[in-house]
């Protein structure tokens, strides 16, 4: 599927919001990534899952979600979340992040977190005006940890028992950047 109407692009992704059209290629993807994604991830692959998380996405400024696309084909690479917006003196939001199988180590990845990172710090109207992102991962996540630190997020420190992921409360670390860093 193309799309040519990006937020963001780069060299090779363009950025985009998510939408509940994008049920079936997302859902394709996601079930085709389990195993790249296990233990880690559970983003939705049916359309009973996918129907209300997409809801939720679009459901105001608490949270926006965004698609990652290979800008030759369009093909839907992966997803961004910035989840738990907090306005006011914090504006703060939290990732959420996942690349599908057949887009994992060709380097998309960094090169859509650079664009996540400057739509998100861009003023609003022209992005999301926010001054802080957080990105918790947990520590055996060596991929997503290298993407982070690799963007120029700081580690900040170890949170036990954070976050309920695959049934259990897991630790994770708290790595974070703000729009007064520069983004490698």
């Amino acid at each position: 599927m193309s799309f040519s109407t990006y937020l963001r692009e780069g060299g090779r992704v363009g950025l985009r919001p998510l939408r509940a059209a994008d049920g079936p290629e997302f859902t394709a993807r996601a079930h085709e990534s389990r195993e790249l994604h296990r233990p880690w991830l559970f983003p939705p692959a049916t359309p009973e899952e996918f129907e209300p998380y997409a809801a939720r996405l679009a459901g105001g400024d608490g949270r926006a979600g965004f698609l990652v696309c290979e800008r030759a084909t369009g093909a839907i690479a992966g997803f961004v979340n910035v989840n738990n917006i907090v306005r006011g003196a914090f504006e703060c939001g939290a990732l959420g992040y996942g690349a599908f199988a057949h887009a994992a180590g060709r380097g998309l990845f960094r090169e859509a977190l650079a664009l996540v990172l400057a739509h998100s710090f861009a003023p609003e109207g022209e992005g999301l005006g926010l001054h802080r992102l957080e990105a918790n991962v947990q520590p055996g996540n060596a991929a997503s940890i290298a993407l982070v630190r690799g963007a120029g997020f700081r580690l900040e420190g170890l949170s036990p028992d954070f976050l309920h992921v695959d049934g259990a409360w897991r630790d994770h670390e708290r790595w974070a950047i703000t729009a007064a860093m520069p983004c490698r």
